[in-house]
């Protein structure tokens, strides 16, 4: 069975990762991973089971794994996606400013020259069209 792992955060764009890696497995009749690092705390946050919950209702085989505490979140996605042989990574990227724009966040670089697999990036929605 195909994999779709997502990179989340609780922000914007990893709420954008999340819709986007969901709607990715539907499409591919995928299971999806779902990765978080944790920054400061020992234990789960609430917005991890807000997270599960919305899995749950997505009615998709999921997982998901909290990184341990200080593991740099991209080498562990990057370590995710290796381990169940993902076929897409789905990360959020923030909208920058014009000279921001020349910088890729150190993170999403690192992901996309080291993912074993296609990473799609994806964007928060705004109210333009």
């Amino acid at each position: 069975m195909a994999t779709v792992v997502i990179g989340y955060v609780p922000k914007p764009e990893g709420d954008a990762a999340l819709q986007a890696g969901i709607e990715e497995a539907r499409r591919r009749g995928a299971r999806l991973v779902v990765v978080h690092a944790l920054i400061d705390r020992d234990e789960e946050p609430a917005y991890v089971g807000e997270v599960r919950e919305v899995l749950g209702e997505s009615g998709l085989d999921h997982d998901v794994r909290v990184l341990d505490r200080g593991q740099e979140a991209s080498d562990g996605l990057v370590d995710v996606a290796e381990e169940v042989a993902a076929d897409l990574i789905v990360i959020g990227l923030r909208r920058r400013s014009p000279v921001g724009k020349l910088i890729l966040g150190s993170n999403a670089q690192r992901v996309l020259l080291d993912a074993p697999c296609p990473v799609l990036t994806v964007k928060p929605r705004t109210g333009r069209h």
